[in-house]
């Protein structure tokens, strides 16, 4: 089924209206979004009649600094990557905080621009999330999505969000969405699609340099990248010719000490690609892309490592997190098709890119071709 224009989703939310976002694969969950400073109570009655799911408020991380919210898990974020902040009721103006009319109250007063920690109280009944600076350039989230559309609306970057259930319970996928929205006259438009309007229109990174660098696997083209939001310098190692016709080995990660610098293996978890062995195997096939992202690794993320080194492998969280940057930069490289060092794993949105994994690679002791 067609999807409406990003545009078109801009100029709804802009006169108040609510929208559906969704990923772009045709199981892709979706969220129902309106922008925060226009949230009534009929809205959220809205959304937990229909919509049924948790019903969330979407801020950037400089609006969570100025009402002094904090991560629900300091320095961490949710295994899908969002950044639940600990709840929050409106200080003044509530009774229960449950009602539709409270919680709207409890949203106006986040989303004021006057309003301070002063005026919040914790716990409560709204759940903020924090989206990361750069929206779904960043990561192709829902979340991101919000602050992004509202933000490109005119609007304070800052949206009321709720996951959109079925009647069973079950997150609505596909088609499922499409009738939604159809049925209640909503925009329904992907991430892919916000994705790609803010390739035309903006960028996160941007190329700085290149040089030749001698490794031990032989010479690679090294290619810098500024990131605007993070103020971080990313990496692209390139051997050969990259051409967008041709599915292009590609390894995409930040460096983890464990991993990369000390060449650790879970005892009980099946040998893993590390820059070392991308290196490798790239520099034997004659031509692919290692890009290293300035991912700041924080000292609980790797004590968790630690202990999870004689037990089961974590799962991979690169994706989510990150996709938006490395996405980018294979982009600027002309990758279109890729064959993805890496073991399966869903990525969401990354047609927004123009990219396309042609193949999953896992990590084997045995040669490969």
């Amino acid at each position: 089924m067609p999807f409406d224009t990003t545009q078109q989703l801009i100029d709804a939310i802009r006169v108040g209206q609510m929208v559906v976002i969704t990923d772009d694969e045709q199981d892709g969950e979706g969220a129902l979004l309106m922008a925060a400073e226009q949230v009534d109570a009929a809205a959220i009655t809205f959304m937990a009649v229909q919509a049924r799911g948790l019903i969330c408020l979407a801020l950037t991380e400089q609006r969570c600094r100025a009402l002094g919210l904090e991560l629900m898990v300091p320095n961490s974020r949710a295994p899908h990557g969002m950044g639940f902040t600990r709840s929050i009721e409106a200080r003044t103006g509530v009774s229960t905080g449950i009602s539709a009319a409270d919680r709207a109250r409890s949203v106006q007063v986040a989303v004021d621009p006057a309003s301070g920690p002063a005026d919040l109280v914790q716990p409560g009944h709204i759940f903020p999330v924090q989206a990361l600076a750069g929206g779904v350039m960043q990561r192709a989230g829902h979340v991101e999505a919000a602050c992004d559309l509202t933000r490109l609306a005119g609007l304070q970057p800052a949206a009321t969000l709720v996951s959109i259930l079925d009647e069973d319970g079950e997150l609505a996928r596909g088609a499922a969405l499409h009738a939604f929205a159809a049925r209640h006259g909503l925009r329904i438009g992907s991430l892919a699609e916000l994705i790609h309007y803010r390739i035309l229109h903006e960028g996160t990174i941007q190329r700085s340099g290149e040089y030749p660098l001698q490794t031990r696997h032989g010479e690679f083209q090294v290619l810098t990248y500024q990131d605007a939001y993070q103020g971080l310098l990313h990496l692209a190692l390139v051997k050969g010719r990259v051409t967008a016709d041709t599915p292009t080995l590609v390894r995409v990660q930040a460096i983890e000490t464990l991993r990369d610098a000390l060449g650790c293996e879970a005892n009980s978890a099946p040998a893993q690609w590390n820059l070392d062995r991308a290196l490798a195997h790239i520099a034997a096939a004659g031509n692919g892309v290692v890009v290293l992202l300035a991912q700041r690794e924080s000292p609980e993320a790797l004590l968790e490592q630690l202990r999870q080194r004689g037990g089961k492998p974590r799962a991979p969280q690169f994706p989510q997190r990150t996709l938006g940057i490395g996405a980018q930069i294979l982009r600027d490289l002309g990758v279109r098709r890729m064959r993805l060092l890496s073991f399966p794993v869903p990525y969401k949105a990354v047609s927004g890119f123009e990219l396309e994994v042609a193949e999953f690679i896992p990590f084997s002791s045995e040669p490969s071709r």
